[in-house]
């Protein structure tokens, strides 16, 4: 028999089942109520839905009330003998997904995934011939053999259902079988060689994992027998074992759909001639030469490296020989130059896809040509310029995705002739002005995405006839446009289909209205991030659909968790930043059944349930950050047993932690339990502990030796507690394997004794706090083995010994605090040669001395440079102009942050400026620092650190610096703090330092300075007390100058003020003699007193009688 008969039988086979399928599937309704099914299969499946594991209760129907078990779901029996012919219980997610975040993708998933075991009784289905479980998590199963038992099975899929391990040789009895997929990522072992049995399969998966154990083919000879196979896809396994697999597969006589996608080839023999005779599509990860040898290939699939392992390399010119291709997909490699111009000659392309490479430079006019594409896939790449404007031609176009670029300028009109577009997305890319109402004309449109670009304006009016929109997104856009106008466009024709209103961070004001309450298929409503105010309003309680709802980060208010009842199948809920506030009871989460997220931190919310409260919900994520649970802690937790992100920070907690919460079962990703007053000790092992994420304990009252932790933690921060003891246990606990700590931060508690010479053991630490703690000594040398260090804060404690030369190793560090010890020695030059990364270097408070080295010019990113209170001595370096960051008047960031794949922090520092200590953390990126106080430098104030214009606090105040004040500070622009007080500066100070228009502290007390203070609107407005202790005058001086300008010489004014002196003394003498030569008799003598006293009466007398 011809390989075309062969080909023509196994099409007709096939045809024959899906229609007999079909025609079973839609039989009609007054056939299938006559259909009973056997009562014997009935109890089996039964039996075999008892042993499942059923989140979302898709198989309501199959109960012991509903005895026909032919009307259950997903079950299909035959209308002639009633028995059980079909299983559909595979779990997909709608093509419609792909638009919503990963995050709700994968909880959508899971929420309705099978799980639990597969029971026996399904071999008593002997008529089944369809079963499908793909999709579905029996994880830690090996394949159950009884299945291939089930001889009458025509379709068998298994695939991506969790089963492991080796495939089972039984499968050979399923001779029957047209359609088997048993691919799975922990599927193993050798290819059974008895699947060659199953002579009518027409399709066959068995993909594997490359990077884990993946399937090995030894020998492809049991191919031979698959004479009427179509589709075979071998993804990931190894043929290296089998040098003849070419030559068996292309024997092949019916295969069509080849998929040999990160296989391992290893040496093989290559026939001199290829005869695929049937091939039409081929996917594969690596393309050696023979590929282009198949002229008749109507699709090509290449991914991941797929001519070289080299990078950055051209797409092949192999590929031009292809002159039948349909379809080419090249995503995912790492191609770079331009497309080359024989691509722009296949003129047959239907789709073309050259997404996730490096290809670069502007797409050519040519493209036009290409007028059969339905699909264009430019996205991830580095394309730029314009859109050519003859992209307008392909008018046949479906999907045009040309996100994740550079393009640029605005929106070619032609566009609006692409009336058949179904998908667009020109997110992430460059284009600028009004967004067109052009694409008001491509009325097919189901997917619009214009996030991340630089459109101005708010969404046009010619929107409202996109009747077949339904999913939309424009973030990150400068709209400057009311809600409700947004609103208002979208409603007319829009808001009956649309799925998915995606929003945030796009300038979008005013209140929720209620025309929400008009969009009720909405599945996904993001408006974070805008200025949104007001209200939920009662509308919205019509939107039963909705899945994912993210309003954080505006100015709402009141209590929406009543309003949200009606949003049952909500799965994703995030409301931080927001100004909500009440109380919120159990009943109001009593119908979000189906919540995965909930994010709530930040508003002002209190949480009053009973202490025996269990959710009906099981989160995966839960922040409720600032509401008020305590003073107990929150023993409903307890319920939620797929925990993995749990942010309890800031919740007013006053009580310890409970015991059953560190014999949880489960790991968590993110864990805070920061900023409450949490008190008592931790276990010395938790299995919270071993995770591979993030745990942040710090601000409590907690207390004793600090705990185990695994070599998978990557951030751990217990800081601000009072933890004691030494940190050796800690530190040097004995592992196996390198630790994967990445953040570590002890900061603030009462830890003790040396710093232990274990860091080898953390290699991949970047950021150590051991800040305010009583450790002693030095810092140890394997500290410097700590290669992607970055910052490092030990401030604060009791180190002695001299700088320690460790860190010369640590190259990578940006800030480097080791303020507030008792660090002797000099300031090695080093520090500026090896530490050229260092942004932020505090050494204040230490016993250095020595001279501040040159070396220290080098730190091209320097911005805070703190020495002070030191015995540092000599002239202050005449090279501080070469700090290249504090020319600059500007910053790459406001802050310095940190990140894991589960958090992020911002880094802080104190810093002493304007006379206050203070943590910078958020603007820690802007501040620009030179504090060179308390010091014992002498010499002139070098005139090149007015060179300085990005510096924005000076601080050089008690050393011995002489000389004047450089006539050129004016030029610091910046400055907003100077401080040289306490020094011997002479002369008068710099006209131009009223130039300085940002100071607001000025200190230039105490030296020798003379002359006039210049006039200037800063300068007058400061304190005496910031000029005094010199021989200045004028403002804000009471002293004022002469008419040259001068002060007052001080003999004169001691001359003139002898008179007056002698003056005051006469007025003075003359009065006691005054007064006491009248009052002293009347002390002395009696008599006298009493007639005195007797004259004063009668004068009163005498008074009073006169009026």
């Amino acid at each position: 028999m011809s390989p075309n008969t062969n080909t023509y039988t196994g099409m007709l086979v096939l045809i024959f089942v899906h229609l007999y399928c079909l025609t079973l599937l839609t039989s009609s309704e007054s056939e299938s109520e006559l259909i009973e099914c056997i009562p014997s299969e009935r109890e089996a499946l039964l039996r075999f839905k008892h042993h499942l594991t059923d989140p979302s209760n898709r198989l309501s129907s199959w109960n012991a009330s509903n005895s026909n078990c032919c009307h259950w779901d997903y079950v299909v029996c035959s209308h002639l003998t009633f028995h059980i012919l079909q299983l559909h219980l595979n779990t997909t997610i709608s093509s419609e997904y792909h638009v919503f975040p990963f995050t709700i993708v994968e909880l959508a998933y899971e929420r309705s995934m099978f799980s639990g075991a597969i029971n026996d009784s399904v071999v008593e289905l002997k008529h089944l011939n369809y079963l499908n479980l793909s999709g579905n998590n029996f994880g830690g199963m090996q394949f159950s053999t009884f299945l291939f038992r089930i001889t009458s099975l025509t379709h068998l899929d298994l695939s991506f259902s969790g089963f492991y391990g080796n495939i089972p040789h039984q499968i050979g009895n399923l001779s029957n079988l047209l359609y088997l997929d048993l691919s799975s990522y922990a599927i193993n072992g050798t290819i059974p060689h008895q699947i060659g049995n199953l002579t009518n399969l027409i399709h066959l998966g068995l993909q594997s994992d490359e990077y884990d154990e993946s399937l090995v083919v030894e020998n492809a000879d049991w191919l031979l027998g698959l004479t009427s196979l179509e589709y075979l896809d071998l993804r990931g396994a190894n043929l290296s074992k089998s040098f003849n697999w070419l030559h068996t597969m292309q024997a092949l006589p019916s295969l069509q759909d080849l998929n040999l996608q990160d296989c391992s080839f290893g040496d093989y023999k290559q026939p001199s001639k290829l005869n695929f005779s049937s091939l039409l599509s081929l996917t594969i990860s690596v393309a050696p030469k023979w590929v282009f040898q198949l002229n008749k290939l109507v699709s090509l699939t290449c991914y991941l490296n797929c001519y070289s392992n080299d990078i950055h390399t051209p797409i092949s010119d192999g590929i031009q020989n292809l002159t039948m291709l349909e379809n080419l997909d090249l995503s995912y490699n790492s191609f770079s130059s331009h497309i080359p111009d024989w691509l722009y000659r296949l003129h047959r392309l239907k789709s073309l896809k050259l997404s996730d490479n490096y290809l670069t430079g502007a797409i050519s006019n040519t493209l036009g040509n290409l007028t059969s594409l339905v699909t264009l896939d430019l996205s991830h790449n580095q394309f730029e310029g314009a859109i050519p404007t003859l992209l307008g031609n392909l008018t046949s176009l479906v999907a045009l995705h040309l996100s994740s670029n550079q393009f640029e300028g605005e929106i070619p009109t032609l566009l609006g002739n692409l009336t058949s577009l179904v998908s667009l997305d020109l997110s992430y890319n460059q284009f600028e002005g009004a967004i067109p109402t052009l694409l008001g004309n491509l009325t097919s449109l189901v997917d619009l995405h214009l996030s991340h670009n630089q459109f101005e304006g708010g969404i046009p009016s010619s929107f409202r006839k996109l009747c077949n929109l339904r999913h939309i997104s424009f973030s990150y856009l400068k709209c400057n446009q009311q809600l409700s106008q947004i609103l208002q466009i979208l409603i007319p024709c829009v808001s009956h289909q649309l799925k998915s209103l995606v929003a945030s961070t796009s300038q979008i004001s005013g209140p929720l209205t209620n025309q929400l309450g008009m969009f009720q298929n909405l599945e996904m409503l993001d408006l974070s991030s805008n200025n949104i105010i007001g209200e939920i309003p009662q509308s919205f309680a019509k939107l039963s659909s909705l899945r994912f709802v993210d309003f954080s980060t505006n100015q709402l208010t009141g209590n929406l968790f009543k309003i949200l009842a009606s949003a049952t199948k909500l799965l994703y809920l995030a409301i931080d930043d927001n100004l909500f506030q009440g109380i919120v009871h159990e009943d109001d989460f009593a119908n979000f059944t189906t919540l995965r997220v909930l994010s709530a931190s930040s508003n002002n919310f209190t949480l009053k349930v009973h202490p025996s409260w269990k959710p009906k919900f099981q989160l995966f994520q839960l922040k409720m950050s600032s509401w008020k649970l305590g003073p107990s802690f929150p023993s409903w937790i307890r319920s939620q047993n797929h925990l993995q992100y749990l942010d309890l920070s800031n919740a007013g907690i006053s009580d310890s932690i409970p015991i059953w919460f560190w014999e949880t079962s489960h790991f968590y990703n993110y864990l805070n339990f920061s900023h409450n007053h949490i008190h008592g000790k931790l276990p010395k092992e938790s299995k919270i502990f071993e995770s591979d994420g993030a745990v942040d304990l710090s601000s409590n009252h907690l207390h004793g030796n600090l705990p185990f932790v695994s070599e998978d933690i990557v951030w751990l921060d217990l800081s601000h507690n009072s933890f004691y003891g030494l940190l050796m246990d800690f530190l040097c606990q004995k592992s196996h394997n390198p630790k994967m700590l990445q953040i570590l931060n002890l900061a603030s508690n009462n830890l003790s004794g040396e710093i232990p010479n274990c860091w080898r053991m953390w290699p991949q630490l970047m950021d150590v706090n051991l800040e305010s703690n009583y450790f002693i000594g030095s810092l140890p040398y394997s500290m410097g083995s700590l290669s992607g260090l970055q910052y490092l804060h030990i401030r604060n404690n009791t180190l002695s010994g001299k700088f320690p030369i460790s860190l010369k190793e640590n190259k990578e560090l940006i800030l480097l605090d080791l303020g507030e010890n008792n660090l002797t020695g000099n300031i090695p030059r080093w520090v500026g040669e090896s530490l050229v990364n260092l942004k932020f270097l505090r050494l204040r408070s230490n016993h250095l001395s020595g001279n501040i080295p040159n070396g220290l010019c080098d730190m091209k990113f320097l911005q805070v440079l703190d020495l002070a209170l030191n015995n540092l001595s000599g002239n202050i370096p005449n090279c501080l102009n070469h700090l290249s960051a504090m020319i600059n008047k500007t910053s790459a960031s406001s802050s310095f942050q940190e990140y894991t794949v589960y958090a992020s922090d911002t880094i802080s520092m104190f810093l002493w400026v304007k006379g206050n200590d203070a943590e910078y953390n958020n603007i820690l990126g802007l501040v620009k620092n030179i504090d060179l106080s308390s010091n014992k430098l002498s010499g002139g104030i070098p005139m090149e650190i007015t060179n300085l214009i990005g510096l924005i606090y000076l601080n050089l105040s008690k050393n011995e610096l002489s000389g004047q004040i450089p006539q050129s500070i004016g030029n610091m622009e910046s400055l907003e703090s100077i401080d040289f007080s306490g020094n011997q500066l002479t002369g008068e100070i710099p006209q131009s330092i009223t130039n300085l228009n940002f100071l607001n502290k000025l200190d230039l007390s105490y030296n020798h300075l003379e002359g006039k203070i210049p006039t200037g609107t800063q300068l007058q407005s400061f304190e005496a007390s910031s000029f005094v202790g010199n021989k200045l005058c004028g403002p804000p001086l009471l002293l004022n100058c002469t008419m040259e300008g001068e002060v007052p010489d001080e003999n004169e004014k001691e001359r003139k003020n002898h008179g007056v002196k002698w003056l005051f003394v006469s007025v003075a003498f003359g009065f006691i003699v005054g007064f006491w030569g009248f009052v002293g008799p009347l002390f002395i003598c009696k008599s006298w007193r009493y007639a005195y006293y007797r004259f004063l009466d009668d004068m009163c007398y005498k008074l009073q009688s006169c009026m």
